[in-house]
């Protein structure tokens, strides 16, 4: 293994005997929130911990397999045996080195939240609308699959079956690290239903991801809060609602709002806009901080315009293509359904490659 990455390695493995010594600490454990955050950083180190414990071992048998080939007086079968040994020890050595490579890639800290996601319709009219409302329930159905639960926080209708925007929280272990994919602008490509002429319309859906912040990680003062609440209505303004349930948060310094109505309690409606209202903070935060990081909401979207596309789906060939990674299926109506583990996967193994080389 390369002098560098063993090195890496061996801090990895003082760190993980480091936070099990300061877990028996009683100072420690008497701080719920101190312990819940060393203990998440003992689990996610203690399986390289773990592999570097059978490293040493194998390279012990490897050297009293090199000192038996090295010994004249060894018998033929004993040195046959130390031959074998030592091919099938090299093979698990070899092996233990690529898990260990993974674990040394950089991680995206935020992938294992839950996240915010909206999805705002971009050029193309009533069309664009329609796509934000299949995109949503793409998304839903994907969320679904992989056991993850959805939870709509705002939504703002369009009365023809679309969305001019929408927001919801998709909350499971792991969320974001499957979702912060698809964050860009979103072109579709198909005959509207009231395009006589049959001719192709090309409309955009922006889509941003944001993984959701904890309370510990970003403290929001009540007194910068303004928060009004109002009957919750459907579309075209009708009231479903005769009592105060839906909620507008304004939060005073960033101008960050939050509006929930999809609950018929206040108090639900309230818990959800806050954590969507967090989320929204910190990725105000992180823009203002650095507005040149792609990671940032701002570039995440774009304008909308049909040029800056992260994916095309292009409905009379059947097809998706995902221009990040140059993948085409042609199997958009399954996609539709929810069937988005190749391009996930593709944009996965790209990422991997890239921090890879980084090592």
């Amino acid at each position: 293994m390369e002098a560098t990455l063993f090195k890496k390695w061996e801090g990895l493995v003082s760190r993980f005997q480091e936070l099990t010594d300061q877990l028996m600490d009683s100072s420690i454990v008497s701080q719920p929130i101190m312990l819940h955050k060393l203990s998440k950083e003992r689990t996610d180190i203690e399986p390289a911990a773990k592999l570097f414990e059978a490293y040493q071992e194998y390279i012990r048998q490897l050297e009293e397999a090199s000192q038996i080939l090295a010994d004249p007086t060894a018998g033929g079968e004993l040195h046959k045996m130390a031959v074998e040994e030592k091919v099938e020890l090299e093979r698990q050595q070899a092996e233990i080195e690529e898990q260990v490579r993974e674990f040394l890639i950089p991680r995206d800290p935020r992938d294992e939240k839950s996240l915010v996601l909206e999805i705002r319709a971009g050029t193309g009219g009533d069309e664009a609308g329609l796509f934000a409302g299949e995109l949503f329930r793409l998304y839903v159905k994907y969320a679904e699959k992989k056991g993850f639960k959805v939870d709509t926080v705002e939504a703002s209708e369009t009365g023809i079956g679309g969305y001019k925007n929408i927001v919801a929280l998709i909350e499971g272990k792991g969320a974001y690290s499957h979702f912060k994919y698809e964050a860009g602008v979103h072109r579709v490509q198909r005959v509207p239903v009231t395009e006589a002429s049959g001719r192709i319309h090309t409309s955009t859906v922006t889509v941003a991801v944001m993984p959701e912040v904890d309370e510990v990680d970003v403290q929001i003062d009540s007194k910068d809060l303004r928060i009004d609440t109002f009957c919750s209505s459907g579309a075209g303004g009708q009231s479903v609602n005769t009592t105060y349930s839906a909620v507008r948060i304004t939060h005073l310094p960033t101008g960050v709002v939050v509006t929930c109505q999809d609950e018929r309690s206040q108090l639900k409606n309230r818990t959800k806009a806050m954590r969507t209202l967090r989320a929204r903070i910190v990725e105000a935060e992180r823009e203002k901080q650095d507005a040149e990081i792609a990671q940032n909401r701002k570039s995440q979207v774009g304008t909308g315009e049909r040029s800056e596309k992260i994916r095309t789906y292009n409905f009379p060939q059947n097809r998706v293509t995902d221009h990040r990674v140059g993948v085409t299926l042609h199997k958009l109506e399954l996609v539709m359904e929810g069937d988005l583990d190749e391009i996930v996967h593709a944009l996965k193994a790209q990422q991997q490659q890239a921090e890879t080389a980084k090592v």
